[in-house]
């Protein structure tokens, strides 16, 4: 077994603050939580165990950030209805309101509909609501206003998440409750990670790890700085694990901005450089790419520009990568039938990757762009105005996230704007400026043109089939 130096009642179910949370019948809750420590699941735990009740009289309701994790909440419920011995039927997916449904039913008459995030989808429901990863919704205040009414004939209301951001619903819910007399009388629960390794999380954790995974020889210290140090950042660690928000106030998009324009469903390939064959028949593609090679990442950020809104295609980071690489993608990518434009940084590493793909694929469709005070302040405000106006999609990705709320807007002395990061482990706000060159190229673009290349050399000759058809495609 690992070494976990904090051992729980080994009979017990649940964990101290789990049980908690569980036995907590109050009409409206909200859990403020350290990411994967078990509240979702003990949740899940908490609704089979009401709906097996004989007197049991409405359905569950359940929201979820997206359908894979509505999915798996309701494997949830089916493994703990084999463990209260509770008689269920699996009656597959439904549509409800539009929205693909998961359906748990139970000898009661009752079930529990496990759905992803769609507030209308929970308009006109009675019964119990739990909204799961309440902040990572699109539109947290709507969700709420919706499923609120449900709750009007009997029911709980729980609402379990991790921050996001100091501007988010959930965070005013929080500080309503901390700081502004609770008036909707909401019982607030708090777990970090601190407060779960304090409870033995880390030994039934431990417990359910393979015997080699190196997770075993950490004690909880060991743990929270192995957790810690993986983080993208400080301010990340502070809000996923420690419950935290993040300050809106001094960062440059929100995170109310950012999830707005997260995909439904984020492509299953969307960070894959090797096969580009989905990417074939797509037309107006534009491509940003920040360049760097030890300490900053280089970050290619593909966009197809569709119905007035730039679709995220690929996002792929390299770090430490030889130039030879990050040229071979960039050139895969150059060559794909639907570029339409690429904006290049061309300061200090860039300018050799820059003036080369020039070269090969002609300066209109590849533009240097040398990062000033002035020009990066130029490229900042419309990635601002994408989010704002909702002209944009995007992967779901925490890392991502991190490095587009990186971006800092600063006054200097002089009266003069900078955009600055700071540099971490994570990069230096690399995806930030990545995608601000593939908006910027998207702007520039004044229709295809038909190009070839500069130079008819060797070294070129694997990209010339797209451009001089007459040759052979020796790849």
């Amino acid at each position: 077994m690992g070494n976990a130096k904090i051992i729980p009642p080994t009979d017990a179910l649940l964990l101290p603050y789990q049980k908690r949370w569980v036995l907590d019948n109050s009409r409206l809750k909200l859990m403020e939580k350290s990411r994967q420590i078990g509240i979702s699941w003990a949740s899940a735990y908490s609704m089979v165990r009401r709906k097996a009740l004989a007197g049991a009289r409405y359905d569950g309701w359940v929201s979820s950030r997206d359908e894979i994790q509505a999915r798996l909440f309701l494997e949830d419920c089916k493994h703990f209805a084999q463990i209260l011995h509770t008689a269920v039927s699996d009656l597959g997916v439904q549509i409800v309101e539009d929205e693909k449904t998961y359906v748990l039913g139970f000898a009661s008459g009752v079930k529990i509909n496990s759905m992803s995030s769609s507030p209308d989808a929970q308009a006109g429901k009675r019964g119990d609501r739990l909204l799961d990863e309440f902040a990572l919704h699109k539109d947290p205040r709507k969700l709420y206003a919706i499923a609120y009414p449900g709750i009007t004939w009997g029911g709980q209301l729980e609402m379990v998440s991790t921050h996001r951001g100091s501007h988010n619903f959930f965070n005013e819910l929080v500080t309503e409750v901390r700081e502004k007399g609770n008036p909707k009388n909401i019982s607030l629960h708090r777990v970090t990670l601190e407060d779960a390794l304090n409870d033995g999380f880390l030994y039934r954790l431990q417990e359910k790890l393979s015997p080699d995974d190196p997770r075993q020889s950490f004690d909880e210290a060991d743990y929270f700085n192995f957790v810690k140090s993986g983080c993208a950042d400080e301010e990340s660690f502070q809000q996923e694990y420690m419950c935290v928000p993040a300050d809106d106030a001094s960062a440059f998009l929100t995170y109310d901005m950012i999830a707005a324009c997260e995909y439904e469903r984020t492509p299953a390939n969307w960070s894959d450089p090797s096969d580009l064959s989905d990417l074939s028949d797509k037309s107006d593609l534009y491509l940003g790419v920040d360049v760097g090679r030890k300490k900053d990442l280089t970050c290619f950020w593909l966009n197809e520009l569709s119905g007035g809104r730039h679709l995220c295609r690929r996002l792929i980071t390299m770090q430490n990568a030889k130039f030879s690489h990050q040229e071979e993608v960039l050139y895969r990518l150059l060559a794909l039938p639907g570029m339409r434009r690429c904006c290049i940084d061309a300061t200090g590493l860039g300018m050799q990757l820059a003036e080369r793909a020039q070269e090969t694929f002609g300066t209109y469709r590849v533009e240097a762009v040398q990062f000033t005070a002035p020009v990066k302040e130029a490229l900042a405000y419309p990635v601002k105005a994408a989010f704002e106006d909702l002209n944009l999609r995007i992967p779901f990705d925490r890392k991502l996230q991190a490095d587009l709320r990186a971006i800092k807007k600063e006054t200097t002395a002089a009266g003069n704007i900078r955009f600055s990061a700071d540099r971490s482990e994570n990069g230096h706000a690399d995806r930030f400026w990545a995608l601000a060159l593939a908006l910027h190229a998207a702007s520039t673009d004044s229709g295809m043109c038909a190009l070839s290349p500069l130079n008819d050399t060797a070294e070129d000759n694997r990209y010339d089939n797209y451009y001089r058809p007459d040759h052979s495609d020796d790849r």
